[in-house]
């Protein structure tokens, strides 16, 4: 019998090419995986057992949770038990003998509370690059198009320079491979557009890095806008964070918070929960259910209507 340590790698494999999975997901997986496995000490899929798991979940709620002082959260203490479920379910695909994914059950968590900003703060931020220069043109179309798509930042980072702005909508793929469609505002599209006649480069990105150096001097200096390789994940973190500082709003912003106010303004319009779920590439409706309790409308006009009444 393929000892635990083999059958890992062949369900990493599995994850990445059969499932599609990302490479990020993949190491995150070995590294939950690989855990467990060093706390196990044994190399049999049947000696996965209630108990052992037990033990092993006892211990993740003992360690430390680094700088921050405390134990590890709940919530990361799940993805450990998510990652061996999964391995388990694989397992079970094989006919190798081992414990059943559905007794591991997961830690119950707090309700998960959302990093919002108001309307007057959010179109501060919009405003934020009022430049001509190149990179406030970047900058521009960077925010307006994280509000007016929801995209993950992972999905923006993805987007091309032939991008298709004769169209209100265009396709992006999310979470494991899937192809979804979101919708361009006009204000999106007119950012956008003006950023990309201002790039003079013939990079495929759509979100490029802007390097200015200053050229030889002649009879005057000059900038020259250098362009270099596509913008990180980290990168528009950080775009967005100085443009928040520079709003003057003092709670964190990240291009998640973006995603949330457009999630929290399609509901707060109006538009049911189902359509913002496909909108935003959530798997589970129960993801997208998180907006409601800041969003319900009716319950909050029952509450202007009926409350302290004399």
């Amino acid at each position: 019998m393929a000892s635990l340590k083999n059958l890992k790698t062949e369900f990493l494999e599995y994850v990445e090419i059969e499932k599609g999975r990302s490479l990020k997901t993949v190491e995150n997986y070995d590294r939950y995986l690989s855990k467990f496995l060093n706390f196990q000490k044994n190399d049999d899929p049947k000696k996965i057992t209630d108990s052992s798991v037990k033990e092993f979940r006892l211990w993740l709620n003992r360690q430390p949770a680094g700088d921050k002082g405390g134990t590890l959260s709940k919530k990361t203490q799940n993805y450990y038990l998510i990652a061996l479920r999964a391995f388990l379910k694989y397992l079970a695909r094989q006919e190798i003998e081992s414990l059943p994914a559905e007794r591991i059950e997961l830690a119950k968590v707090a309700e998960r509370s959302l990093d919002l900003i108001s309307h007057e703060e959010l179109y501060r931020l919009l405003a934020s690059p009022g430049g001509k220069a190149l990179k406030d043109l970047r900058d521009r179309a960077i925010l307006e198009l994280l509000f007016s798509t929801g995209l993950r930042v992972s999905e923006l980072c993805s987007l091309t320079s032939d991008i298709n702005l004769k169209s209100d909508e265009l396709s992006v793929r999310g979470k494991g491979g899937k192809v979804r469609v979101v919708f361009v505002s006009e204000d999106a599209k007119s950012a956008v557009k003006t950023y990309l006649s201002a790039r003079k480069d013939m990079s495929e990105a759509l979100f490029v890095q802007i390097e200015s150096e200053i050229g030889k001097k002649t009879d005057r200096k000059k900038t020259v806008n250098k362009i270099s390789s596509p913008l990180t994940r980290r990168s528009i973190e950080r775009i967005v964070k100085a443009h928040a500082i520079k709003a003057g709003i003092s709670k964190k912003v990240t291009p998640h918070v973006m995603r949330h106010m457009f999630a929290t303004d399609l509901l707060s319009a109006g538009a049911d929960l189902r359509s913002v779920q496909v909108i935003l590439g959530h798997a589970n409706i129960g993801t997208t259910q998180i907006y409601t309790h800041v969003t319900d409308k009716h319950l909050r006009d029952i509450h202007k209507r009926f409350h302290n009444k004399k």
